[in-house]
Order: C-alpha cells, then structure tokens, then sequence
C-alpha cells in the first residue's frame, strides 16, 4: 500500500457580506487556491492524486464544486475532487 501524505493546504481569505470578494465566485476563490497550494508545496500538478475542498452553502454551483474549481486551476483531468460540506468544520474536515 501505498503512503498517503498531504503535502500542503491553504484556505482562502475571510470576507465580510457584500464585500471585496463578493463579486468572484466561490469555484474561482477554490482554482486560487488550489494554484498556491500546489505551488506552496513545489510540486507539479501531475503528481497530484486528490483535491479535496471544504465549502459550506454550495447552493447554485452545481456538482461537486470541488472539481469545477480543479478544472478552473487546470489540474489534470485523471485528479478525483471531493468537496466537503461539515458547515464551520468543513474546512478541518478537509485536512483530515
């Protein structure tokens, strides 16, 4: 079997209602920071087995945003996602 590391995690900033950040999507924030987690760890996409995203509220973005944002941050197509939906824990769920 082989050893499952996480190699990095980043979270995006916290915003208040209506503001800077309101205008971007949640999917866009999520490619964002899926860009500087890769980076972060210096490693190149294609080594990259899983995205996992903590999101709470999906609400009108679909299916497994998780994904949206992987293809949005030009990860390879063969990477699974997972979004993760535990309300205030979704982002410590996602670490876990």
């Amino acid at each position: 079997m082989r050893e499952a590391v996480i190699v990095s995690a980043v979270r995006t900033p916290i915003g208040n209602f209506n503001g800077s950040l309101s205008n971007i999507g949640a999917t866009k924030l999520g490619a964002v920071v899926i860009e500087a987690a890769v980076q972060k760890a210096g490693i190149q996409k294609d080594v990259v087995n899983e995205v996992i995203m903590g999101m709470v509220l999906p609400c009108g973005y679909g299916q497994n945003p998780a994904r949206q944002a992987a293809v949005l941050a030009n990860m390879p197509f063969e990477v699974e996602c997972i979004t993760m939906n535990k309300v205030c824990g979704s982002a410590l769920k996602a670490v876990m």
